[in-house]
């Protein structure tokens, strides 16, 4: 690794289990924690049965998987027990890290308070972070902006020019259940890669199904209904029938509020060998072995294997086969069935989440002395694990942040944002639409935000959608918020003024990389501005537009001429509603191109002319 930046001003703070002579270096250069806001929120810290580490030093796990995942240096024949085995590396693998430990272990979840997280941001600025990673949110109802530390301390972050990258959430399908919808941050989904870990199932013998699991042993045992150890078969502890499963691996079937962690308890409970968990194809994600080792299968697979069980006079045996690993097998990315979608439920004229990245079964990094599945009775020890979720799809965004921070010092994080999105693919590896994860349909911009996010293309975008300080305030203006709320946002400073003059009813004009309108009632005309940040420094950009259902698009110019490198040009989106519509969106786009360049934009409308469908211009 290079020497310490000058610039650097972080330090290592010691604790518990953490001596900075022994563990900082010059990959990890920073490393502080934040315990007031969390003791004053839940008591002391309880280190009896709530295994923790009063320091920066992590325990549950996570902090090193998405440290790892954003900047982990090149690792061969990394695995868990031989599965995923390959070469690991990190987003930025040559970045230097420095850690800010804000969530603390309480019943094996971690807790982060608003003054904790605030501390650490101010801290991370101080010592002089070019990029921040923050795998972590809150479920909706959302706070205003003015009272969420994440929000604030990125604001601040943005003004620096250090580009803050969020987690979208875990809250599922269901739609405004995004978190982290700040426009000046980052917000990433999670999707799928295209590896998986078929697991061979083997009935009596001469029966074969193959599932998914992650499963380092042969298992052997007896396959047995959840009917006679479960009420109404629902494998739920509630509906134990009190019959003990030894020896038993589980048939249970998915039902509407039941999801295999339930299932993996109630197994565990009965003391069965293992489950058989069989649930809609489209959510089956293999996890490592947590309560008791889980095979998943869908509906159909499940329906089979239910039917062998009743026609067998007596219990079939059940071989269940370590799990290969597959690559390249399996069309991918499909956007993650849990991972949380827009649109904003705050600021629904800020397309949220802005870009998805993989998030499904990330073999990262792992502290040796934590159980892989977190579980007192989970006696291995590891030094990767598998993990799911937009807290891993963020640290791959953080990566490429860092990558292009390298290569374009002088970037603001708006035109970081604004690369990463425009050159965002939206098809999968078989040229598909990509799934929404969760369901049999193609993903709309409330799924993926601009797309899965392609590294390469992003280094090079051609144009980009810049943003300053003033443009952020100003949209604050437009939500409403008063000077004296804006003020506890804004860090002061020369040529910043947080007076609200022009006060628009819209944000659909803040010069964001991907363009929403919430409310189109009338014809109604928006702008944006891009800046030629190509290699050529002459450079012609045409249009086209894939229209949204019921709306006419009209762009103009059509043609954008750039006679120099960062020249900036302005153009205007005229959007006409066509129908009768209300409370229903619909998706588009509008795509700049010289021909090796695509710079695309998503196109997202709320059509709401139903109460007067008399068509005015506000223009």
């Amino acid at each position: 690794m290079g020497p310490m930046p000058a610039y650097w001003k972080g330090e290592c703070i010691k604790g518990e289990n953490f001596e900075p002579e022994k563990a900082c270096n010059r990959k990890l250069i920073g490393a502080r924690y934040y315990l007031k806001g969390f003791e004053q929120a839940y008591g002391p810290l309880n280190m009896s049965g709530n295994p923790e580490y009063r320091s920066a030093r992590d325990f549950l796990g996570h902090g090193t998987h998405t440290a790892s995942t954003a900047a982990g240096s090149i690792v061969k024949n990394a695995s868990f027990f031989g599965i995923g085995k390959g070469t690991a590396r990190g987003g930025a693998p040559w970045a230097k890290v420095a850690v800010y430990k804000i969530c603390w272990g309480k019943n094996s979840r971690g807790r982060c308070t608003e003054a904790d997280i605030l501390a650490a941001f101010d801290d991370a600025l101080h010592d002089g972070v070019d990029v921040i990673s923050a795998s972590f949110g809150a479920t909706p109802p959302l706070p205003p902006f003015f009272a969420s530390s994440a929000d604030i301390g990125s604001f601040h972050a943005m003004q620096l020019g250090i580009s803050v990258v969020f987690s979208a959430g875990n809250d599922g399908q269901d739609p405004s259940l995004v978190q982290n919808v700040a426009p000046w941050s980052l917000c990433v989904a999670a999707s799928t890669i295209d590896r998986t870990f078929p697991t061979e199932i083997v009935l009596d013998s001469n029966f074969t199904i193959m599932g998914e699991s992650i499963i380092s042993k042969e298992i052997k045992g007896k396959l047995a209904s959840a009917v006679t150890y479960f009420v109404d078969g629902v494998c739920n502890p509630r509906n134990w029938k009190q019959k003990i499963a030894t020896g038993k691996i589980v048939l249970c079937f998915y039902t509407p509020g039941l999801a295999y962690e339930i299932a993996q308890e109630a197994v565990k409970t009965a003391k069965g060998l293992g489950l058989i968990f069989a649930e809609p194809f489209t959510k089956p994600i293999a996890d490592v072995e947590d309560a008791i080792p889980t095979l998943h299968v869908d509906i159909s697979q499940g329906t089979i294997i239910g039917n062998y069980l009743a026609e067998s006079p007596k219990l079939p045996l059940v071989e269940i086969a370590p799990s290969k690993t597959i690559i390249g097998k399996s069309p991918a990315p499909t956007v993650a069935y849990f991972s949380s979608r827009g649109p904003s439920s705050i600021s629904p004229d800020i397309l949220k989440p802005d870009i998805t990245a993989p998030g499904i079964n990330i073999l990262a990094a792992w502290p040796s002395q934590t159980p892989p599945t977190l579980k007192p009775t989970d006696g291995r020890s590891v030094k990767w694990n598998f993990q799911s979720g937009t807290s891993m799809s963020c640290p791959h965004v953080s990566g490429v942040v860092a990558l292009l921070k390298s290569v374009h010092p002088e970037w603001s994080p708006a035109a970081v944002r604004s690369a990463i999105m425009t050159t965002a693919y939206i098809r999968d590896t078989s040229h598909d639409t990509i799934l929404a994860g969760g369901s049999v349909a193609g993903s709309s911009p409330f799924d993926i935000g601009a797309g899965h996010i392609n590294p390469l293309k992003a280094m090079d975008p051609g144009l980009i959608y810049d943003m300053k300080t003033s443009d952020y305030i100003l949209f604050l203006c437009n939500i409403g918020y008063t000077q004296e709320r804006i003020k506890r946002i804004v860090v002061p400073s020369a040529g910043v003024d947080t007076i609200c003059e022009n006060v628009f009813k819209t944000n659909a004009n803040v010069n964001y990389p991907s363009i929403s309108i919430s409310n189109l009632q009338f014809t109604m005309t928006i702008k944006r501005t891009v800046r030629n940040v190509g290699w050529e420094k002459t450079a012609v950009y045409y249009s086209s537009a894939k229209e949204p259902d019921g709306v006419e698009v009209v762009i103009r110019p059509r043609v954008l001429i750039f006679s120099h490198l960062k020249q900036e040009i302005s153009y205007y989106v005229t959007l006409k509603p066509l129908k009768k519509s209300q409370g229903r969106y619909d998706f588009g786009e509008i795509v700049w191109s010289d021909g090796f360049h695509y710079v695309r934009s998503p196109l997202v409308v709320l059509v709401n002319t139903t109460a007067d469908f008399t068509l005015h211009s506000t223009i």
